[in-house]
C-alpha cells in the first residue's frame, strides 16, 4: 500500500510553495490508488504563528484536498520520540552532547547543511568536566564516514559522506526541543510512510533521515524532491521571503498556477477545485516535473 503525507509547519500560512507540495504529494498518492496523510509539524513553539495550524487545515479543505484519517501533531507525539531515541540509546548509536553551539562552531568547518560538529563529546576518550556535567546535554547519533546515497525520482542520484559533510547530528536539544531529523524519521515509520514527495530545500536532509532508518531497522521509503519555487533574487518562497498567502477566493486560479508548473495538461475550463485535482491526478507523470527551481515573479514584483 502507497502511503504519502504532507506535512507543513505552522510558522506561517500556505503559500504558492506549500500547494505545489501539496498537490504534487495528492496527486502521487493517488495516481498509485494510495492513502494520503497530513501530518502538523508543531515542535518549535517559538517560530509557530498563533491560528497557523487551523488556517492551513482551512485551507486545505477550501482547496478541494481530502486526507486520509485524523491529521497527526508533532506537539502531541513526545512519547514515540522518546521510544525511538531510548531505543538508539540503547543500542549505544547515541551519545550526550555538552557543547555549546558557539563553543564548537567557533572552530568548525563548513559542511552540506551548516557547520560540521567536530565529535568532541562523542570520541572514545572523553570525559565531561564537572562544568558539562551541570547542564543539561543534547544528544546526537553517530554517523559512519562511508557514503549515503539513493535514486531520488525527479533529481536522480543523490549522495553524502554524513560524517564528513554533516558530523554527527542533534536528535534532541539541550532545550528539550526534538530535532526536525528523529521527529520526521519516527512519524514516518509509525505511520507507515512508504513515499515521500515534498521540496528539493529538504534533499540534503534525506541521507541523515536514511541512516536513522537504517539504525532502526525500518525499510527505507521513495524519496521526490519537488523543484522550489523562488522570487527573482534566487530565495525559496517561504514567510521569510513574504511569500503571499494562499487566497481562497482565487483557489480555481491559483491550483491551475501550482499545475503548470508541474506540467499538468491543461484542463478544459472550470474552477472547481475538486475538478481540478481529479485531472491533475488523472493526469499525473512525475516524469515531466522539471528539476530545477522555478522563477514565479514577474516585473512588478508580483507572484504569478
Amino acid at each position: 500500500m502507497y502511503i504519502g503525507r504532507f506535512a507543513p509547519s505552522p510558522t506561517g500560512l500556505l503559500h504558492i510553495g506549500s500547494l505545489l507540495t501539496a498537490l504534487a504529494s495528492y496527486a502521487d498518492a493517488r495516481a498509485h490508488g494510495g492513502r494520503w496523510l497530513v501530518r502538523m509539524e508543531d515542535l518549535d513553539p517559538p517560530r509557530e504563528m498563533k491560528g497557523a495550524a487551523a488556517d492551513i487545515l482551512r485551507t486545505l479543505e477550501a482547496f478541494g484536498f481530502e486526507w486520509d484519517g485524523e491529521t497527526a501533531f508533532q506537539s502531541r507525539r513526545h512519547a514515540l520520540y522518546r521510544e525511538t531515541l531510548g531505543r538508539l540509546k540503547s543500542a549505544g548509536l547515541v551519545y550526550p552532547c555538552h557543547c555549546s553551539r558557539k563553543d564548537w562552531q567557533n572552530a568548525a568547518r563548513a559542511g552540506a547543511d551548516g557547520f560540521v560538529y567536530n565529535g568532541r563529546c562523542g570520541a572514545a576518550d572523553f570525559r565531561p568536566s564537572e562544568t558539562d556535567l551541570l547542564k543539561t546535554p543534547a544528544w546526537r547519533i553517530r554517523t559512519p564516514d562511508r557514503v549515503i546515497g539513493f535514486q531520488d525520482r525527479i533529481v536522480g542520484h543523490y549522495a553524502q559522506n554524513i560524517a564528513r559533510d554533516i558530523g554527527d547530528f542533534v536528535l534532541l536539544r539541550a532545550d528539550g526541543c526534538w530535532a526536525y531529523q528523529l521527529a520526521v524519521v519516527a512519524d514516518d515509520i509509525e505511520q507507515g510512510v512508504t513515499h515521500i514527495v515534498r521540496g528539493q530545500d529538504l534533499l540534503v536532509s534525506a541521507p541523515r533521515q536514511i541512516h536513522l532508518q537504517q539504525c532502526l531497522g525500518a525499510p527505507e521509503p521513495s524519496y521526490a524532491h519537488l523543484p522550489l519555487l523562488t522570487n527573482a533574487q534566487g530565495q525559496k518562497w517561504s514567510k521569510q521571503t513574504l511569500a503571499p498567502a494562499l487566497n481562497t477566493a482565487k483557489r480555481g486560479q491559483l491550483l491551475r498556477q501550482a499545475m503548470r508548473y508541474l506540467n499538468i495538461p491543461d484542463i478544459p475550463e472550470t474552477d472547481t477545485p475538486q475538478d481540478l485535482l481529479a485531472w491533475t491526478v488523472q493526469h499525473w507523470d512525475i516524469a515531466r516535473v522539471p528539476k530545477n527551481a522555478i522563477c514565479t515573479e514577474r516585473q512588478d514584483g508580483k507572484a504569478v
